[in-house]
């Protein structure tokens, strides 16, 4: 989002951090992390929960304050583990074979498909993959075992609903032109999640002043 900032000074972009939790609802804080895993550990939650992110440090220090260990899987997003699998560049035969390991969770298969490679990029991948290892489940069997909201059809692809959910809080507070003084940021947020969580009446139309 653009801050608004004194005339004359550059503009600011932030970002906020958001959780969309399947059948409960989405939640969202700016510079208020504290906040935002309040609002997850008041929500139902299953015995074991699943953590989808991508592989932004910041994403995995808040799902560390949420739940136990035990109770919580982290998983990284397929969508964003292919995106930097293509990234290495090369053969696209390997890239595809590597791809299809992946999807079954073989990280070390991968791995050895890019041992003789001496690209940078790839070097880079492997130091990914080693970090996330434990992140990087079964893909294929967790949608056979009737895990759709995690997974699109056919794809490494984690990140459909969440993806959808951060896009509807962005259609308000990211719209062309608009600039937000900082400390009305989270009262815009906690509006646009009340609109998606359908915790307005029907009627009833906020307004707000940035």
């Amino acid at each position: 989002m653009r801050l608004r900032t004194p005339e004359g000074e550059p503009s600011i972009f932030n970002d906020d951090k958001a959780a969309v939790l399947e059948g409960q609802g989405i939640g969202a804080y700016f510079k208020q992390n504290d906040a935002l895993v309040d609002w997850v550990h008041a929500q139902p939650l299953a015995a074991t929960g699943f953590c989808l992110g991508d592989g932004h440090d910041g994403i995995w220090n808040l799902f560390s304050a949420i739940a136990v260990p035990e109770q919580r899987r982290e998983i990284l997003e397929g969508y964003h583990l292919v995106e930097n699998l293509h990234k290495i560049g090369g053969s696209i035969n390997r890239l595809n074979q590597i791809e299809a390991l992946l999807w079954q969770g073989k990280v070390d298969e991968s791995i050895q498909y890019l041992t003789d490679c001496n690209l940078e990029t790839a070097k880079n991948f492997i130091q990914y993959l080693t970090k996330h290892q434990n992140r990087i489940p079964n893909y294929h069997y967790l949608q056979l075992e009737g895990f759709t909201m995690l997974f699109e059809p056919a794809k490494l692809n984690g990140s459909g609903g969440v993806e959808s959910g951060i896009k509807q809080i962005s259609r308000r507070i990211k719209i062309s032109g608009a600039q937000w003084s900082e400390k009305n940021v989270n009262q815009v947020l906690q509006h646009r999640c009340a609109y998606l969580n359908g915790q307005f009446s029907i009627g009833f139309s906020p307004s707000i002043r940035a």
